[in-house]
C-alpha cells in the first residue's frame, strides 16, 4: 500500500483555498422555535389520526378522503394563526371535530364541517369554494356556522342576529347546532386564556343559549359541563370550594356505593342479566344551584350522586327488563312511592327514557337509582344523535313521538321569522328551553306543553278554531278562567262560544308560539276590518269639509297626526285612538295642536359628545373619575357600588348603564347585546357614597334592632337611610339601606352584623 503523502498545512498559501461561505449557527431561540414547530406538527397529526381512528366504524367509502381534504384545507387556512393561549389555531377545529365524534357520535359530514367551521369566517375562502369541493349540503352547514358580519337592524344586537341565524337551521339540518355546541364547549374549556370581559361575555352566551340548547338536544353530559364551566368563570371561589369538598368526601362515598350495589350485582348475576352498574356524581353547578334554592350548605345536599343500572336487552324486551330490575332492587331497599319517575312509559320530549326510583339504604340515606337499557343510556348521553342512530337501525320506535313533537314545535317557532332577532330569541327560549307539563284531554290523550302554559295554549294545541272561540275550561271537572296555568296530570275540557273572538289581551295569557301566532292572525284579520271602517270615517269627514279624498290631503293628515302610514292612521281612527272630530281642525297646521303618537327615533350614537376628541369608540369607562364627560347611570336592578365587578351596556336612548357582573340581568344582557358591552371599572375615589341595602334574617329577641343600629351607626360610623323589620313566629326579617363608599365597607358591615346574637344571615339585597 502506498504511504499517504504528508502535507504541511503551513506551506499552503491562503490564495490556493476556495472561498467558503460560513453560515452562522442557529441561535438558541431559533433552535427552540424549530423544536416547537416539529413538536406541534407531530401533535397536529396525532390529533387528526385520533379523529379518523375513532370515527372509522361510522365511515362509508370515500369519507376518509373527504375528511383528509377538509383537514388539509383547514391546516393551510389557519397555518399562521395562533389562539390567545399561544397554541396553533388548527388545534381548535381538530378538537371540535373530536368532540363531534367522541362526545356526540356524529359522522363524516359533521367532521368535515367541524374542521372547516371557521375557514369562511376567518380567511379569504368563500362558501362557493366550499360548495365546489364538498357539495351543497356541507356548504349550507358551514353557512349556518358562519357569523353574520353586520346586523340587519343597527339598533339591535349582533349576537341575537347570529343566534337567530343558527337556530333557523334546526329544521333544515340540526347538525349545525350540534357543531356549534361542540365549538362552544371547546371555547369554554379553553376560556382561561381570554381577558376577563371576554370570559364574562362568552360565559353569559353559554348560560343563556348553549347550555339550555344542549339540554334540549339531550346532550346532558355536555350541558352539565357547560354549566359547571359557567360557574367556574363567574364565581371561581364557590366553584373550587365545592370541588374541594367533593374530593374530600370521595373515599367515604366510594365505600358507601360499593356496599350499596353489592346485593344488587349478586342478584342480577343470578338472573343472568347482561348489565353495568355505575354511579353518577351530581355536577358542581347542580350542587350549587340546590344550595342556593334551598338555602343549605354543601353538607346538607344528600343526593350528591345517583346509581345507574344499565342492562343490554333487545328493544322488545326493554320495558319488562327495567321493571324486573326495579322489582329486584326494591326487594333489598324500601322505595319512596312519591319519588318514582317513569320516563319509559312517558319519555321526555328530548327522547330521554329511564326508570327513576329513590330507595332507603341500610344506613337511612335516600339513594336515587336510574334503571335503563343500553339504547336508553346512549340516547341519554348523546341525545338526538343517538336517537337517529337507533332509528336507522331498528326503524320507527314507539317512543319517537316526544322528539318528533319537539321538532314540530321548533318548526312552528321558526315559522315566525318576521320578528326581530331579540324577540325571536326570547320566543325560542320561552317555548323550547322551559320545563314541561303533561296534561290530558277528556278522552285521555296526552299533550305536552311548556311550563306556565294556560288554558288558551291548550285550546290552540287542540285546534285553531277551538282556541279562537275559547270561553274557559273545566280542569279536573272544575271551572277555571283563561289565565289558569296548567299542572302535570290535569285533565282539561275546553268550553267554547261562537260569541268569543281572539283579542290582543290574549297575547298576555299565552306562552306557546303556536297560540301566539294564531292569535296574531285573528287580530290581523280583525285589524283589516277596523282599517276599512276608519277609512270610511275619514272619507265622510273630508266630504263634510268639502275636501277631496286625495293622496296630497292624506299626506297632510299623516303629517298632522304623526302617523307613519295610511293603514296606521285609518286603524287609529277606526279604533277611536284618534278622535275623528279632530280631523276638522287639521287644516290649521298648528304645531302646538299636533298629536304626537309615536316615540322619537332613539339616539343610537351615545358618544356624540366625544367626537371633538377624535375618538370613534369607547373602550373602557371609569366610574367616578372627575371630569368624565360620558353619560352613565348605575342600574337599579343590582345597585353596583365601588368594589363590585362591573360592566357597561350602551343603551339605545339612555346612555351607558352600569351593572354588576353578577346582576340577575347580566347573563341576558351580555348574551343578547355582547357587541354593546364595554369594560368598566371604578376610579380610586372615596368622595362619593353609594346606596346599598342589606337583608337580615334571624331569631327575634328584645333589643335586637337597637343592637343592629348601634353597630352600624356608632361602631362602623355608617349613615342609615332607611330601616324595616318584620317578625313572624319568632323569626325576624329586615332590610337596612345605607350609604357606603365601597364593597369593603359593606362587607365589613356584613361581618360585624353576623356577630350579633340572634342574627343568622346577612346578604346584599339589591340583586
Amino acid at each position: 500500500m502506498k504511504q499517504a503523502e504528508v502535507i504541511d498545512i503551513q506551506t499552503i498559501q491562503d490564495t490556493s483555498l476556495p472561498e467558503i461561505t460560513m453560515l452562522p449557527l442557529p441561535s438558541q431561540e431559533e433552535l427552540a422555535a424549530q423544536e416547537r414547530a416539529e413538536k406541534e406538527r407531530k401533535e397536529i397529526l396525532k390529533r387528526y389520526r385520533l379523529i379518523l381512528r375513532h370515527a372509522r366504524p361510522r365511515l362509508k367509502e370515500g369519507d376518509a378522503k373527504k375528511i383528509k381534504k377538509a383537514f388539509e384545507i383547514a391546516l393551510e387556512a389557519h397555518k399562521d394563526v395562533r389562539r390567545k393561549s399561544g397554541e396553533p389555531y388548527i388545534y381548535h377545529p381538530l378538537e371540535v371535530a373530536r368532540i363531534v365524534v367522541d362526545e356526540m357520535g356524529l359522522g363524516a359530514t359533521s367532521i368535515v364541517c367541524a374542521l372547516l367551521h371557521d375557514v369562511v369566517e376567518d380567511t379569504e375562502m368563500e362558501l362557493k369554494d366550499i360548495e365546489g369541493q364538498f357539495g351543497t349540503k356541507i356548504a349550507k352547514i358551514i353557512d349556518g356556522l358562519t357569523k353574520i358580519k353586520d346586523a340587519s337592524d343597527k339598533s339591535l344586537s349582533m349576537q341575537a342576529e347570529n343566534f337567530k341565524k343558527m337556530l333557523l337551521t334546526i329544521s333544515e339540518d340540526i347538525r349545525v347546532v350540534f357543531i356549534k355546541i361542540a365549538d362552544r364547549l371547546h371555547n369554554m374549556r379553553t376560556l382561561e386564556s381570554m381577558p376577563r370581559d371576554k370570559q364574562l361575555k362568552i360565559k353569559s352566551e353559554t348560560e343563556y343559549v348553549y347550555a339550555p340548547l344542549a339540554h334540549r338536544l339531550g346532550l346532558y353530559t355536555i350541558k352539565s359541563e357547560l354549566e359547571d364551566l359557567c360557574l367556574k368563570f363567574s364565581d371561581s371561589a364557590t366553584y373550587h370550594a365545592i370541588e374541594d369538598k367533593i374530593k374530600k368526601t370521595q373515599a367515604a362515598r366510594d365505600r358507601f356505593i360499593k356496599e350499596f350495589i353489592k346485593p344488587i350485582e349478586e342478584a342480577l348475576h343470578r338472573y343472568n342479566f347482561n348489565f353495568t352498574i355505575k354511579s353518577r356524581l351530581k355536577s358542581i353547578f347542580s350542587i350549587w344551584n340546590k344550595m342556593q334554592k334551598q338555602g343549605i350548605p354543601f353538607e346538607e345536599v344528600y343526593d350528591l350522586f345517583a346509581i345507574r343500572v344499565i342492562v343490554d336487552v333487545p328493544l322488545e324486551e326493554e320495558k319488562a327488563a327495567c321493571w324486573r330490575i326495579y322489582s329486584i332492587i326494591t326487594d333489598f331497599y324500601q322505595p319512596n312511592p312519591n319519588r318514582l319517575r317513569d320516563w319509559i312509559s312517558f319519555p321526555k320530549s328530548t327522547g330521554y327514557e329511564s326508570l327513576h326510583v329513590t330507595v332507603m339504604s341500610n344506613i337511612g340515606q335516600w339513594v336515587e337509582v336510574q334503571i335503563r337499557t343500553k339504547r336508553m343510556d346512549d340516547i341519554a348521553e348523546m341525545g338526538l344523535a343517538a336517537h337517529w342512530k337507533y332509528k336507522e337501525k331498528n326503524g320507527v320506535s314507539n317512543h319517537e313521538s316526544g322528539i318528533e313533537e319537539w321538532l314540530k314545535k321548533v318548526r312552528e317557532t321558526l315559522e315566525q321569522n318576521d320578528v326581530n332577532a331579540l324577540e325571536f330569541l326570547d320566543e325560542f327560549r320561552r317555548n323550547l328551553f322551559t320545563e314541561e307539563v303533561y296534561v290530558f284531554t277528556p278522552k285521555g290523550d296526552l299533550k305536552t306543553l311548556p311550563m306556565g302554559a294556560t288554558i288558551l295554549d291548550f285550546a290552540f294545541e287542540i285546534h285553531t278554531e277551538v282556541g279562537a272561540r275559547c270561553l274557559g275550561a273545566k280542569v279536573n271537572q272544575r271551572l277555571v278562567p283563561l289565565n289558569y296555568r296548567l299542572k302535570s296530570g290535569d285533565q282539561v275540557e275546553i268550553l267554547t262560544s261562537t260569541k268569543i273572538k281572539a283579542n290582543e289581551d290574549w297575547l298576555k295569557l299565552v306562552v306557546t308560539t303556536k297560540a301566539r301566532n294564531k292569535i296574531r292572525e285573528y287580530i290581523k284579520e280583525g285589524k283589516k276590518e277596523i282599517i276599512k271602517e276608519g277609512k270610511e270615517i275619514v272619507m265622510r269627514k273630508l266630504k263634510q269639509m268639502k275636501l277631496a279624498f286625495s293622496h296630497e290631503v292624506l299626506l297632510q293628515l299623516l303629517d298632522y297626526f304623526n302617523s307613519k302610514s295610511e293603514s296606521e292612521f285609518f286603524y287609529a281612527v277606526g279604533k277611536g285612538t284618534i278622535d275623528h272630530t279632530l280631523i276638522k281642525k287639521f287644516q290649521d297646521k298648528s304645531e302646538e295642536e299636533k298629536v304626537n303618537r309615536t316615540l322619537p327615533q332613539p339616539n343610537t350614537d351615545v358618544f356624540k359628545a366625544d367626537k371633538k376628541t377624535g375618538k370613534k369608540e369607547l373602550k373602557e369607562i371609569v366610574i367616578g373619575r372627575q371630569g368624565d364627560k360620558i353619560a352613565y347611570s348605575l342600574s337599579q336592578c343590582c345597585n353596583p357600588i365601588p368594589g363590585d365587578e362591573i360592566f357597561g351596556i350602551v343603551t339605545v336612548s339612555k346612555g351607558i348603564k352600569i351593572h354588576r357582573t353578577n346582576c340577575p340581568n347580566a347573563v341576558n344582557i351580555m348574551a343578547s347585546f355582547g357587541d354593546r358591552i364595554i369594560k368598566a371599572r371604578w376610579a380610586d375615589d372615596k368622595s362619593q357614597v353609594f346606596d346599598v341595602t342589606l337583608k337580615i334574617i334571624g331569631t327575634d329577641r328584645l333589643g335586637l334592632v337597637s343592637d343592629v343600629t348601634r353597630v352600624i351607626s356608632n361602631q362602623l360610623k355608617v349613615n342609615i337611610t332607611s330601616l324595616s323589620f318584620e317578625v313572624h313566629a319568632g323569626v325576624f326579617e329586615g332590610t337596612i339601606s345605607l350609604s357606603v363608599y365601597d364593597t369593603k365597607q359593606a362587607d365589613d358591615m356584613t361581618e360585624q352584623l353576623n356577630k350579633i346574637e340572634g342574627v343568622v344571615k346577612v346578604t346584599r339585597y339589591n340583586y
